[in-house]
């Protein structure tokens, strides 16, 4: 328009830098989930490792047990710590085993 200030008044001015700092905030936020979901990646990918080693720890220990098993016990004799800790690891490794499978059941659907 001809005759006006090619100014711009003090509304429209703020209403650009607020429109500015949203796309900046945005672009932000953007870069936070992208970080948050490698971030989740990582501990699941630690998280599984950790399941397989437990797991295989577990059947180690279940198989020692099984090896134990073979030899004749005293009839008054108490259990030994090693099959303490062995019927918990199986009982640790069926529980694992169970809600995994449970897990990839759930995400397949």
């Amino acid at each position: 328009m001809p005759g006006k200030n090619p100014r711009l008044n003090p509304l429209e001015s703020r209403k650009q830098l607020l429109i500015a700092e949203s796309e900046l905030n945005r672009a932000q936020l953007v870069g936070d989930v992208a970080a948050l979901t490698a971030d989740v990646r990582t501990f699941t990918d630690r998280a599984k490792s950790f399941g397989s080693i437990v797991s295989s720890a577990a059947t180690l220990v279940a198989g020692l047990a099984a090896f134990r098993r073979g030899q004749p016990v005293a009839p008054d004799a108490t259990s030994s710590w090693l099959q303490t800790l062995s019927k918990g690891a199986g009982l640790v490794s069926s529980l694992w085993l169970a809600f995994r499978s449970r897990g990839r059941d759930q995400k397949s659907q």
